[in-house]
């Protein structure tokens, strides 16, 4: 499968289950959507708002936060806290999943995956009995760029 099946994939699974949740289509949400398909990591809603803006396709703050809260119930989209207050949103993509590595100084969020980590976490989920149902790894340091400049 390739990314763009995937992504074609995660579409027609959120129009589903948008619909079997009683949402009508509407300019903001199917807007959101178009985003939130073409997208490879996590975003703030002002990365959103602002990309959308330079597509001349306005969507209110508040409309991005209703649509996006409605996505996440819907686990069709993630809410990542990577610190300092600030939230990131990403889709939910069954066969693609990462973690994030975010820098202190200039606030970069790197995406990556490691399958030793993951094979790790199935591990602790086997020892303690514990079924894991969804995790995001985010870790914080500085990047090379704000190391450089120190």
């Amino acid at each position: 499968m390739t990314a763009t099946d995937a992504t074609t994939a995660w579409r027609r699974r959120a129009e589903e289950r948008l619909a079997d949740a009683g949402y009508r289509r509407g300019g903001a949400r199917t807007t959101l959507l178009d985003l939130l398909d073409a997208q490879r990591c996590a975003r703030t809603v002002l990365e959103i708002e602002e990309e959308l803006r330079a597509q001349d396709r306005t969507v209110g703050r508040a409309s991005i936060y209703r649509v996006l809260d409605e996505l996440e119930q819907l686990h069709l989209v993630q809410r990542i806290e990577v610190g300092q207050g600030i939230a990131r949103y990403e889709r939910l993509a069954p066969d693609h999943h990462h973690h994030h590595l975010v820098c202190q100084q200039c606030g970069a969020v790197v995406p990556f995956t490691d399958d030793g980590l993951e094979r790790s976490i199935d591990r602790l989920s086997q020892a303690a009995g514990f079924e894991i149902t969804g995790h995001d790894v985010v870790l914080h340091g500085r990047c090379a760029a704000c190391r450089a400049a120190a």
